[in-house]
């Protein structure tokens, strides 16, 4: 059995839930007893984050460091101690761009560095020297970001799919998701009978009314009736690279038409060379690839979940276009390839070019442990604002410019909208930066709105959405195949897009809230969508607020009096064009037996 401590409320037209996909590995560990130094558990060694004082600002670009590498700052004191660890190398975090150089001033993120210096250092120790220096504000470990989830991904297969995708044919009616009709009584040989059924729903002749439950999805229908997207709107996938000739995507990339493919210069002046789908921050190239070794799809499978192209026999999505009306673009900022481990300065580096550029959501698929998760199967993780700021501040730092700098003053929204994924530890707060202050935290439920069984949930935590479930639905499992495609223990994950190399036909299952999360993501992108079109213009702040109050509570219990139920009105749902579920975790309980 697990207990699930959880308060779910449902808004009018909209989706939740998803579980972080990836952690961030923070642990700490002791030096080898061999007396050689051993950088801690997940930390970078040999590197070390600092932030200048304001007031060298000047003395910084006088010694030509603030445009390019050098080996010594020009700041005495700092450079007595760089000699003293054999520092070799400083460069700016951010590289200077000349359109957004003044903004990144004013955030001071102009005085953030990375230090390079000998591995055999000890990067705590090289940290708190640096810390009493009148010079820094800041100093931190450069820590190292991993995939936290299995990459597992169930092939789907009709039979008739090819590996472009072309002849899959609609599947709108796998995607519970977005269309749940409550998959009752089919049997695979016989007319498929039931108000809701699903004709050629793999369940092989099982009943899944008690765990399917008819409605209990994003009303996917009604919002694309009142919006298809808008190609204004960019959503930056920080993750995997997004698959770029696939079949469902490729009319949904943002573009920079500015910059050469390919190309070894920045054309455009933002700072890196060739990005013109986004940007490979492991790599430090303008190509992204999602086919090294390791590589498991899920970026392509977030980016799917918000933005295959709709009507052109694939899966559907939240606010893709279709062949004649444009949705939101994608936009992909690699921070994970193959088995290469990620560090927070990819990551930083990913938030800023992602503002620059123009993307006002973020798509965020990972996280730091819950600092309420079990210690000894995960690991310990922050439990509040200031634990993250002090050992996370450069994060912080990218994380607030997005939040104060992104979108316009004139445009659908001033600010920028994080959407992350809450954890999948099953704990009861939700992981960082997910949980800090402007983010949006996205815990995951089943079809029928419980709440999945790893799913994070309670303080921190702001929405769920549909991110699957596969011990709940435990007894759909086959041992053999259904006929329409091998679906072993693929009933009541999330179908979306994925390269063909992991599965032929294009498509595959997931499930965690990794996938919830771009449900939000999506609703948020139409959301704005909407706004743009009607002229509408809102703080991040105002929409994230706005998300919250169109809801209806749909799981809680009569003394849940500061939780009673709102019904979203017709201007609300014009302004969101969708629903949302949020999650408060602090007095109901429900039980699910596995």
């Amino acid at each position: 059995m697990v207990m699930k401590f959880i308060k779910t409320i449902f808004i009018f037209t909209a989706v939740v839930g998803a579980v972080s996909c990836v952690k961030e590995d923070f642990s700490g560990s002791s030096p080898a007893e061999s007396g050689k130094y051993e950088a801690p558990q997940g930390y970078l060694p040999g590197q070390v984050v600092l932030k200048f004082d304001e007031s060298l600002s000047p003395l910084l670009d006088e010694s030509g460091i603030s445009s390019a590498p050098a080996t010594r700052s020009g700041v005495s004191s700092v450079d007595e101690l760089l000699e003293a660890v054999k520092g070799y190398r400083l460069e700016r975090v951010f590289p200077a761009t000349k359109d957004n150089e003044e903004r990144s001033r004013e955030a001071g993120l102009h005085l953030w560095y990375v230090v390079h210096f000998s591995e055999d250092e000890n990067v705590d120790d090289v940290v708190k020297k640096l810390s009493v220096l009148g010079e820094v504000q800041a100093a931190a470990p450069v820590r190292t970001i991993k995939k936290a989830y299995n990459g597992k991904v169930i092939p789907f297969s009709t039979g008739i799919a090819t590996k472009t995708g072309e002849n899959v044919g609609d599947l709108i009616d796998w995607q519970w998701n977005l269309r749940n009709n409550g998959a009752s009584k089919y049997d695979k040989n016989q007319e498929v009978t039931g108000e809701g059924a699903l004709e050629g729903y793999p369940f092989d002749g099982r009943t899944a009314e008690s765990k399917f439950t008819a409605g209990r999805d994003i009303h996917w229908d009604e919002a694309r009736k009142i919006c298809q997207g808008d190609e204004s709107i960019i959503v930056a996938v920080l993750d995997e690279a997004i698959c770029l000739d696939h079949y469902d995507l490729r009319n949904s990339l943002w573009t920079n038409e500015d910059e050469i493919e390919y190309s070894l210069e920045d054309n455009d002046g933002n700072g890196y060379e060739g990005d013109v789908h986004g940007y490979d921050f492991i790599n430090n190239r303008g190509n992204v690839t999602w086919d090294s070794y390791g590589d498991s799809g899920h970026g392509t499978h977030v980016a799917g979940i918000i933005a295959a192209e709709n009507g052109n026999n694939g899966i559907s999505s939240i606010a893709g276009g279709t062949a004649t009306v444009p949705g939101v673009r994608l936009m992909s900022c690699q921070i994970f390839s193959g088995n290469l481990s990620s560090s927070t300065v990819s990551l930083a580096r990913a938030i800023k070019y992602a503002t620059d550029n123009g993307a006002v959501v973020l798509q965020c698929s990972f996280g730091y442990t819950s600092g309420a998760a079990n210690p000894y199967e995960y690991g310990t993780g922050y439990r509040t604002d200031e634990e993250w700021e002090v050992n996370s501040p450069l994060e912080k730092a990218a994380m607030d410019y997005f939040i104060h700098y992104a979108g316009s003053d004139t445009g659908p929204v001033k600010g920028g909208i994080p959407v992350f994924a809450s954890g999948n530890e099953y704990a009861p707060m939700a992981g960082y930066p997910g949980a800090y202050e402007g983010c949006v935290s996205v815990a995951s439920v089943a079809a029928d709105f419980t709440p999945a069984t790893y799913t994070n949930y309670g303080p921190g935590t702001t929405l769920a959405a549909p991110g699957g479930d596969q011990d709940y639905y435990f007894d759909f499992k086959e041992d053999t195949d259904t006929g329409f495609g091998d679906t072993r223990g693929a009933v009541g994950c999330i179908l979306s897009t994925v390269p063909s190399h992991i599965s032929e036909s294009g498509y595959g299952y997931m499930e965690g809230t990794s996938m919830a999360c771009p449900h939000v993501s999506g609703v948020v992108a139409l959301g704005l969508s909407y706004a743009a079109q009607q002229h509408r213009h809102f703080t991040a702040e105002e929409f994230i607020d706005l998300l919250k109050q169109s809801c209806t509570v749909i799981d809680g219990d009569d003394d849940s009096n500061n939780f009673l139920p709102l019904s979203c009105s017709e201007e609300e749902v014009g302004r969101l064009a969708f629903g949302y579920s949020q999650i408060h975790g602090n007095r109901h309980f429900v039980d699910i037996h596995i």
